[in-house]
């Protein structure tokens, strides 16, 4: 059995918190995400479909309008 300590899971959570470039859920474009579970770009955070809480429309495209 593998011992872990509270340092390697620290460590391991650092590491996934660390600014990534990742791809919009939304808009599909890339951005700097600050945090792990940051998916969507400030782009689209500031539309104002985002801040309504409108579902996103199907785009023929798969890229950014």
């Amino acid at each position: 059995m593998t011992k872990f300590s509270l340092r390697d899971l620290q460590d391991d959570q650092l590491k996934q918190d660390d600014p990534k470039v990742r791809q919009c859920l939304r808009c599909r474009g890339a951005f700097e995400s600050q945090w792990a579970g940051e998916r969507i770009c400030t782009r689209c955070k500031s539309s104002s479909a985002w801040r309504s809480g409108l579902p996103v429309r199907a785009s023929s495209s798969g890229g950014r309008r």
